[in-house]
């Protein structure tokens, strides 16, 4: 059985969470507080974390940060009141994969964590250990990532994001993908994480090289080649 750490401080979400999950086939453990959900996650073994941002004693930001150090792989939801672009990407950075606002229609968190558990098996199957493109080198077991001689330090939803134009390196991508793909999510119309994240990665990956590698195609997309 798939097991779900929940960590809520608010009972009636706290307890929404869980019947809904349970009556889906999912175990489910609540945590109430920051320190007690990653005592939690130390002793026992999830396949998903759903936490509020708004904690006791541990802040959301903080219990992700600190899962992350233990676990890179393992899916994170944030479910939190805290609805703007700057709190969202802070989530983001910390390593967070999904990000949904309160108040959330239960039937679109279960979706999305069916996406996150479903892209967790797909990561789990036999993979490269490394990928490569012109001067560009990702060890995917390090999460490393070189330009030539020169170590790229990415946030961990940047690293997402170049292995996924990597992936489909020489080919136009759309936001809509993007945000799919690494994100496993649709973005509110309007907002423009891709963007930011693309910005992000151009300052860290091509500004200080004479080939640049990260391309938009206006109205369409990114592209990422050296053919450029």
């Amino acid at each position: 059985m798939i097991s779900i750490l929940v960590i809520e401080d608010e009972k009636r979400v706290a307890d929404l969470l869980k019947i809904g999950l349970e009556e889906n086939g999912y175990q489910i453990m609540v945590a109430y507080d920051g320190e007690m959900g990653l005592r939690l996650f130390q002793n026992n073994a999830f396949q998903l974390v759903i936490s509020d941002i708004i904690l006791p004693k541990l802040n959301g930001f903080e219990v992700c940060q600190q899962i992350r150090q233990h676990d890179e792989q393992i899916p994170i939801l944030m479910l939190t009141a805290l609805g703007t672009a700057d709190d969202k990407l802070e989530g983001f950075d910390v390593g967070a994969d999904d990000y949904m606002v309160k108040p959330f229609d239960f039937r679109e968190l279960l979706a999305r964590v069916r996406v996150l558990l479903k892209r967790r098996a797909v990561s789990g199957t036999e993979a490269p250990k490394q990928i490569a493109y012109a001067d560009l080198k990702i060890d995917l077991e390090r999460q490393e990532v070189m330009r030539g001689d020169t170590p790229i330090k990415l946030s961990p939803k940047e690293y997402n994001l170049l292995v996924y134009l990597v992936e489909n390196v020489e080919k136009v991508v759309s936001r809509i993908e993007i945000a799919e793909k690494v994100w496993s999510t649709h973005f509110d119309t309007g907002t423009n994480f891709i963007d930011v994240y693309i910005n992000y990665l151009r300052k860290k990956m091509d500004k200080n090289f004479d080939v640049k590698l990260i391309h938009t195609k206006p109205g369409v997309g990114f592209i990422l080649t050296s053919r450029l």
